[in-house]
């Protein structure tokens, strides 16, 4: 994952200097609405606790994934803007310690929309830098558990709660029309969640600090 962020945040800058002698400055203004479209790697930066009561020295470590977002932002002023973010992801979770060699073990899909109030900086050039700060709450769903993890407990139900937390964003976005924008965007997200695990009557539970970094490349349209 470190690798395709590296690799994407070289590219979108190539991109953005290339183009930076091309187009004129197009400022934002009030009552504007910014509707962005990118690719995110979701880099989980936590582990989980061990798994109470009896698999202590285990846990459930998140996994990084790669998929589509969609956000829109509406300006409130020529400077502050008010953005929201959708997107849904599938997570696999590794188990670690005593049960490091049953790999993945268990599966379940986030879905966060986050609401974030941003500065959008007034450079008056094609660049247009903004930094944000808001809340997220995280839904789960379709939680399941993997084969691995079922012939060691026998067959096993997984569930987790919904997770309430802040979010942090900087972001900056490059014109290159009057309506069409280029976009980049790192995110981070206060994201945990508690995980039971129901093996035939026995309930194990693990609390699983998720807390990922969100890097994101796409292109943007304003209304």
């Amino acid at each position: 994952m470190k690798c395709v962020i590296q690799t994407g945040l070289t590219a979108s800058l190539f991109l953005l200097a290339t183009l930076s002698t091309v187009v004129p400055a197009n400022a934002l203004e009030k009552g504007d609405w910014l509707l962005r479209v990118r690719a995110i790697g979701i880099s989980p930066t936590d582990e989980s606790g061990g798994i109470s009561p009896d698999l202590t020295t285990s846990g459930l470590d998140p996994q990084s994934a790669i998929v589509p977002e969609l956000d829109i932002t509406y300006m409130a002023t020529d400077t502050i803007g008010l953005e929201l973010i959708a997107a849904t992801s599938k997570h696999n979770f590794e188990t670690t310690g005593a049960l490091v060699a049953l790999g993945d073990s268990a599966e379940a899909w986030l879905l966060p929309p986050t609401l974030l109030a941003q500065y959008h900086f007034p450079t008056k050039t094609k660049y247009r830098p903004y930094v944000g700060a808001g809340i997220n709450y995280t839904f789960t769903y379709l939680e399941n558990a993997k084969r691995s993890l079922e012939a060691a407990l026998g067959p096993t139900t997984v569930s987790a709660d919904n997770s309430l937390g802040w979010a942090l964003q900087a972001g900056m976005d490059y014109d290159i029309s009057d309506r069409w924008f280029m976009n980049i965007d790192v995110k981070y997200i206060d994201l945990g969640v508690d995980i039971e695990l129901n093996s035939g009557g026995v309930i194990r539970t693990v609390d699983v600090d998720i807390n990922p970094i969100i890097f994101g490349i796409g292109f943007g349209y304003r209304f």
